[in-house]
């Protein structure tokens, strides 16, 4: 058992929902990433996704491709986000998921990044261009050495796929709340509610919603259902609307504070 599931057991325990922040690593250097994850911790984030920049980031909206750009532009990669993870991680007890595309992760060579990754601290990995039809390999590795590899689920997966789904997937079940990229959104799609319910009944895994909270409002909603509420965009555009400010690491916190309460009531 990893962090990752022990953290859902403790909320389970507990009667509480999980609250996952997305940001992305190097943005905007490695040192402020370092103190947006303590910071994150400190305000009642339970699982940390950091995000590896990828020049085509294919399932990422405006927001987090900007975000991309920044780190790309200053060099960060898979090996100097590792070296980031290794310093911070005795520092914190929260678990930590990469999310990434297939092509870095298959240039690093997939062995090498599962047990390269368990060993610097991280928990499992997200990888939304990965069909679990060719998921074998990696899942092979990761499940050698307890590493989770995360799948997502659609509003448009059928119920073949969802159980598909559930079964590979390990730590808990991303569904994904609409059609599209990732992006802070106004309001969220009523289905989301009906397709989680549906989702749930196939599986005893923990079921976590991403994609468009950008609120206190709307993950408050969320969290009447899922296991789980995943934000990213919304935070990114508070670090990104506060680069080069002495307050950025606190705005940060501030936001994520307002999101874990509603979360946890």
């Amino acid at each position: 058992m990893n962090r990752i599931e022990k953290k859902f057991e403790e909320l389970k325990k507990n009667r509480k929902k999980a609250f996952i922040v997305y940001i992305t690593a190097g943005d905007p250097d490695l040192k402020t990433t370092y103190k947006i994850i303590t910071e994150l911790e400190k305000n009642g984030v339970d699982i940390i996704e950091l995000g590896i920049p990828f020049s085509d980031p294919l399932a990422d909206g405006p927001t987090i491709q900007a975000a991309s750009e920044r780190a790309l532009s200053r060099g960060v990669n898979i090996a100097s986000i590792l070296k980031l993870v290794r310093s911070v991680r005795p520092r914190v007890r929260t678990p930590f998921v990469f999310m990434t595309y297939y092509n870095p992760v298959f240039q690093y060579g997939l062995e090498r990044f599962i047990n390269d990754s368990k060993k610097a601290g991280i928990d499992g990995v997200i990888i939304p261009d990965l069909p679990t039809e060719e998921s074998g390999d990696i899942v092979k590795h990761a499940r050698k050495v307890d590493f989770s590899v995360i799948f997502l689920a659609a509003p448009t997966s059928t119920n073949a796929r969802l159980k598909e789904i559930s079964r590979k997937s390990q730590g808990f079940i991303y569904y994904v709340s609409l059609t599209g990229v990732t992006g802070a959104r106004k309001a969220l799609s009523q289905d989301i509610f009906n397709n989680v319910k549906r989702l749930k009944q196939m599986t005893k895994k923990p079921v976590c919603v991403g994609f468009g909270v950008s609120n206190p409002a709307q993950a408050k909603k969320i969290a009447l259902v899922a296991d789980g509420v995943i934000s990213g965009s919304a935070l990114i555009k508070i670090i990104e609307n506060n680069i080069g400010k002495n307050d950025l690491v606190k705005k940060v916190g501030q936001f994520a504070h307002s999101l874990s309460k509603a979360i946890k009531g």
